[in-house]
Formats: C-alpha cells, sequence, structure tokens
C-alpha cells in the first residue's frame, strides 16, 4: 500500500534526525535533554515566532506528545522557532499553565479541557484534536475481589479528584446502584484519590484494593499482582472513547494560526509513524518517559499498556459530552455550555491536505 503523505514526510525526518542529533549533541551524550532535535541552523521562524510550549503527561495516553517529542516531529514541522517543553502530573496544573501562558497548547484528558473551558466562560481554550482513545482500566485484589459486584465496600483508587478517571468510576458506581459523595469519596464504595506515581505503593501497602487508572498505571499495578477486572474501552459504543484531546489557548490559536497548524500536523504525522511502526513507538515512547522520570518501563508493564491504546486524530467529540454528563450526574459539574469547546479547521484542514477523512465535532464547534 503507498504511503500517504503524511508517512512520506515522517520518513524523511527519520532519515535526517541522526544527523541533526550528532551535530546538535555529540555522539553518545547521555544528557536528559539533548535527545530532543534542535532548531536548524537558518530556519525560518514559524509566525514570527522564537518559541512554543507544549505541555503533555508522563503518561502512556499522551505517546503522541512523548513520540513526537522524541522523534523530532515537531521541531521539524516548527522550523526555526524552538519547540519547550513541560511535563505535568494532572489536568489542573496544565490548565493553569495554559492560563499563565506557561505554554501555549496541551496534551491533557477530558475532564480537565472541559472544566478549564466551563470556569473561564469559554474564554481560555479550545480543543484542536483528538490523541489517543482507550487505556483506562479498573484493576483490583483478586483476593479480596473476584467480581464486579465484589467492589461494593471496597477502597478503589482514582488519580484526582475530578480527573478523567475519576468521574469515569464515579459515573459506574452509579450505574451499579451505589451511592458515593462525590468530593469525600465516601458511601458504597470507597474513593480514594491516589496520585499515580503512588498507586503502585498503595496497593502493595493495601491502603487501596484496586484502581480506576489510565496506562502505565493499571499494567504497574497488574505487575504487583492485581488484575484486570474492566477495561473501560468495553463501556463505550464501538469501544472508543476520548483519553487525550490536544488543547490551546484562546488567544494563542487567534493570534499564531500558522503554528498551531505546524503542531497539529506533526501530531498527525506523529500518529501515522506510531501507527505504521507499533513497536519502534513504543521504544520511542518509553525512551521518552525514561528521561523524563528517570527510569523506563519494563516490558511486562509496557507491553499490555501499549495494546489497550489506540492513537487517532479524531477527538471524538461525542464522547466528550457523555464524560461531561457523567460528570454532572456524578455531581462534580453543574450542566455545562459546550458550545464552542472545539475549533477543528485547522485539524480538518490537515487531514485534508492528507488526503484523509474529517472529523465532526458533534455540533460543539466554533461558529
Amino acid at each position: 500500500m503507498p504511503a500517504t503523505p503524511a508517512l512520506r514526510r515522517v520518513l524523511a525526518v527519520i532519515a535526517v534526525l541522526p544527523l541533526l542529533a550528532l551535530a546538535a549533541c555529540g555522539y553518545g551524550s547521555q544528557a536528559k535533554d539533548l535527545d530532543d532535535v534542535q532548531v536548524a541552523a537558518g530556519a525560518r521562524k514559524t509566525d514570527g515566532l522564537d518559541s512554543v510550549r507544549i505541555g503533555y503527561f508522563g503518561n502512556l495516553t499522551h505517546a503522541t506528545a512523548l513520540v513526537g517529542r522524541e522523534k523530532g516531529f515537531f521541531q521539524k514541522e516548527l522550523g526555526g522557532t524552538e519547540v519547550k517543553y513541560a511535563t505535568f502530573n494532572a489536568g489542573p496544573s496544565e490548565i493553569e499553565a495554559l492560563n499563565s501562558k506557561s505554554i501555549d497548547i496541551g496534551w491533557i484528558g477530558p475532564s480537565p479541557a472541559i472544566n478549564g473551558y466551563v470556569k473561564s466562560g469559554g474564554e481560555n481554550l479550545r480543543i484542536i484534536g483528538g490523541s489517543a482513545s482507550g487505556g483506562v482500566k479498573l484493576v483490583v485484589n483478586p483476593q479480596k475481589i473476584k467480581s464486579l459486584k465484589d467492589v461494593k465496600g471496597k477502597r478503589i483508587g482514582t488519580p484526582q479528584l475530578g480527573n478523567t478517571q475519576d468521574v469515569a468510576f464515579l459515573n459506574w458506581a452509579a450505574e451499579q446502584g451505589w451511592k458515593v459523595d462525590p468530593q469525600s469519596g465516601k458511601g458504597d464504595v470507597s474513593v480514594v484519590r491516589t496520585d499515580n506515581k503512588i498507586a503502585p505503593d498503595a496497593y502493595k501497602s493495601g491502603s487501596i484494593d484496586g484502581a480506576w487508572v489510565p496506562e502505565p498505571t493499571a499494567s504497574k499495578l497488574v505487575a504487583e499482582g492485581a488484575k484486570v477486572l474492566l477495561d473501560e474501552a468495553g463501556l463505550w459504543p464501538d469501544e472508543k472513547f476520548v483519553i487525550t484531546n490536544i488543547i490551546v489557548s484562546r488567544e494563542f490559536l487567534e493570534n499564531h494560526p500558522k503554528a498551531v497548524e505546524a503542531v497539529l500536523r506533526a501530531s498527525v504525522e506523529t500518529n501515522a509513524w506510531i501507527n505504521a511502526h507499533p513497536d519502534e513507538a513504543k521504544r520511542a515512547a518509553n525512551e521518552r518517559l525514561a528521561a523524563d522520570t528517570g527510569k523506563p518501563l519494563p516490558a511486562e508493564v509496557i507491553d499490555p499498556a501499549w495494546k489497550s491504546i489506540t492513537f487517532l486524530d479524531d477527538p471524538l467529540a461525542a464522547t466528550l459530552e457523555a464524560q461531561a454528563g457523567h460528570a454532572v450526574r456524578a455531581g462534580l459539574l453543574e450542566e455545562p455550555d459546550l458550545s464552542g469547546i472545539y475549533d477543528l479547521t485547522l485539524l480538518n484542514k490537515v487531514l485534508a491536505a492528507e488526503g484523509g477523512a474529517t472529523v465532526d465535532d458533534a455540533g460543539l464547534g466554533a461558529r
């Protein structure tokens, strides 16, 4: 099958990366950030900008950002404009960084994007693309929980109050007929807000009996003896739901559309490369995680985690609207007006140029 325009450009980028890396870093360099592709001498700046600042999490569900950084796709598309990166552990801190103009564009989960949009009255951000679907599981201690009904009365970890997985678990618990106070987490099942970084230790110590978490945290718990009780993908039509979106500051989008288009083009190219080279992409994502966190994921964690995530450009807008409804029913959000949260104009321009199908905003696009 002939390569798509995106994939042909990807292969061209990969071909020149070793030369760029050698010129910028020096052979054998082990410095943490020296594997980033450097700005080519004499390259033209995009939109006249000195830099574009991109934020993401150290999660495999953000692998488009991980791989795009590691393989230099973003820097290639932005030319003489330097790409600067910031990593985050939670959505609220990334939204705060966007609001304070510490970053311009970010990879983020749906719930923080919704909350950020609603709290600002629709003024601070736009969702401009999708990145990933899936990669969220309910994993439990098999000695204490053998079936879904056994979850009642147990302590289940979620990453943070009001985050995407917290909302999903509260919604699922309500569908079982269980009552839980959304703020305290107390009720027929105890929701224990537990940072992904410490979830494995919390599980080992018995502080939690299981967790509803994204990858690679779910697979880290499995490596500690937990079992997958439920894959959230099975709860959604076609087993697809948005887990990672691309957001941008509204001001940056309005003032620097060429830079935003360049980032989106790099994202589309990265996803094309990930899907064409899954094993290489998995290694690239792990190398970036190692640089960001200090150590790579072992094979028993990254292999099952990687298989459960789908990388795509479609933001799956209808599922975001459904997730907002889940937050409302859980008591974490008042009925929101999400009109205008999406602006997919530039993404669809990029996709059309690649000969691909355009994507839909489920009636929630900027008008």
